[in-house]
């Protein structure tokens, strides 16, 4: 059962305590009965004069406690900052409410420290792993598919005229499940990101958008070249994902990635024109949490802009790292 507010069981106590003070005093001082009219009136002018001045000082002491709560409850630790407003600074009128809103920062900081400690380790070890299987893909299932390529080689030049549509069938397979696995291995594992930089490594994204009825653009005109190679690789695993689910799930016939640096910031935009998507369908596979979580650890922000059939903006911004120039 819910029980009431601490403010109405103040005042209700005080009221009746109030009412029971007053016909008590009364029948001890040897009050007629034949004056109840009174005797009534007298304890409810007592009980609305003490209710007002409840009301005064109670009101003054649980409204900065209210409002407290109303944001407690609206935090959001996918946000950044958690949406904390400023004025929650651990300095408040009441002593009361100064105690719950210290209590509540020391919380929202141990809170943020360890989500980001523990999704800072999950991404590392998962940008590990990554590259550990792209390495294995690289070294190992290429390895032996050349292999394979060399003992199919021989086997033509010694087999049958008659197998030799088939063996050329088979190079050919061989031959594009290799590239396929190079392309799978680049993918987990961005070697241009780590050879050639950020600006080569999503200009090579958009490059391989080569399909039916699509078409994709990029424009770079600053250097991200100085940036942090955290920073760097945040923006890539970003435009990764948002090119990726325009492609996948869009439909688009245009995508239009931008890099730029505003002030002391880097931009990346992704548009697409195609299709959009709504709220429920946000929170369904298309990988804007792992995104979003990376934004916040980055120290950055991320904003994305869909309506059904209006197409999808999605907005990446970064700080550049102190004494780095980029």
């Amino acid at each position: 059962m819910k029980r009431r507010p601490i403010f109405t069981e103040v005042l209700v106590l005080n009221a009746a305590m109030v009412a029971l003070a007053t016909a008590a005093a009364a029948l001890v001082t040897g009050f007629s009965t034949d004056h109840i009219e009174t005797l009534l009136l007298i304890a409810a002018i007592a009980a609305g004069v003490t209710c007002l001045l409840n009301i005064a000082i109670l009101r003054r002491r649980f409204t900065p406690l209210e409002a407290v709560i109303t944001e407690m409850e609206k935090v959001d630790l996918s946000q950044p900052g958690a949406n904390v407003p400023a004025w929650i600074d651990g300095v408040a009128e009441t002593e009361e409410a100064e105690r719950l809103e210290l209590a509540f920062l020391r919380m929202m900081r141990r809170l943020e420290a360890e989500r980001r400690r523990s999704s800072s380790a999950a991404l590392t070890a998962q940008e590990e792993e990554r590259a550990r299987v792209a390495r294995d893909l690289h070294d190992q299932v290429n390895q032996s598919l050349t292999g394979v390529l060399l003992r199919l080689e021989a086997t033509r030049s010694e087999a049958p005229s008659e197998l030799a549509p088939e063996l050329e069938e088979t190079s050919r397979l061989a031959h594009q499940a290799m590239d396929e696995l190079l392309t799978v291995a680049r993918q987990l594992r961005p070697t241009a990101l780590d050879d050639l930089g950020l600006r080569a490594a999503i200009a090579g994204l958009v490059e391989q958008l080569d399909l039916p009825g699509l078409t994709a653009g990029f424009n770079c005109e600053d250097d991200p070249s100085g940036l942090d190679p955290d920073l760097q690789l945040v923006i890539y695993r970003v435009s990764q994902e948002a090119i990726g689910n325009a492609v996948r799930h869009s439909g688009a016939a245009r995508i239009e990635v931008t890099l730029a640096r505003v002030g002391n910031r880097f931009m990346l935009t992704v548009a697409d024109d195609g299709s959009g998507f709504t709220f429920e369908q946000a929170t369904s596979g298309l990988g804007l949490g792992g995104m979003r979580e990376r934004a916040i650890l980055a120290g950055g922000d991320l904003e994305i802009e869909s309506r059904p059939e209006h197409g999808t903006t999605v907005r990446l911004s970064v700080p550049v790292r102190e004494g780095v120039e980029a």
